[in-house]
């Protein structure tokens, strides 16, 4: 029997807005410490998405990580427009992330690398983020 009558379904479903509550890694010592959660663990799922390469594990979702293996040793006006956009894509995939802006990028002649900061706008509130990498 098909209905004959449309209901609004959007009434009859609730959003629920689970807690951030996340294991708390202790990166300096290798080790997991706790729980964490709020902007502090935030802050760790958006560095922990750029520590992972995308593709690269089978444990992870196509969705989950940054690309970054492919930029090494490529020009630096290239990598700079490739490595905004693919930050930008990578956190972007979280549902908790809203905004990723404010781009600058720092050369390091030293050993070729890049400090990128930006910031990022989370259900959480703002985080600043500081990354380097090795291209």
């Amino acid at each position: 029997m098909t209905p004959t009558e449309y209901k609004n379904l959007e009434n009859e479903f609730e959003t629920v807005r689970y807690p951030t509550k996340t294991y708390y890694l202790d990166i300096e010592n290798n080790r997991i410490k706790g729980y964490t959660s709020g902007i502090r663990a935030m802050e760790q799922a958006v560095y922990k998405i750029l520590m992972t390469e995308r593709f690269k594990h089978i444990i992870y979702s196509f969705n989950y990580g940054f690309e970054l293996e492919d930029l090494m040793n490529r020009l630096y006006p290239y990598i700079y427009a490739v490595l905004k956009q693919r930050i930008e894509e990578a956190l972007l995939n979280d549902d908790r992330i809203k905004r990723v802006y404010n781009f600058s990028f720092t050369r390091n002649t030293k050993n070729r690398g890049l400090l990128v900061r930006f910031n990022v706008d989370t259900t959480e509130g703002e985080i600043s983020i500081e990354k380097e990498v090795a291209v």
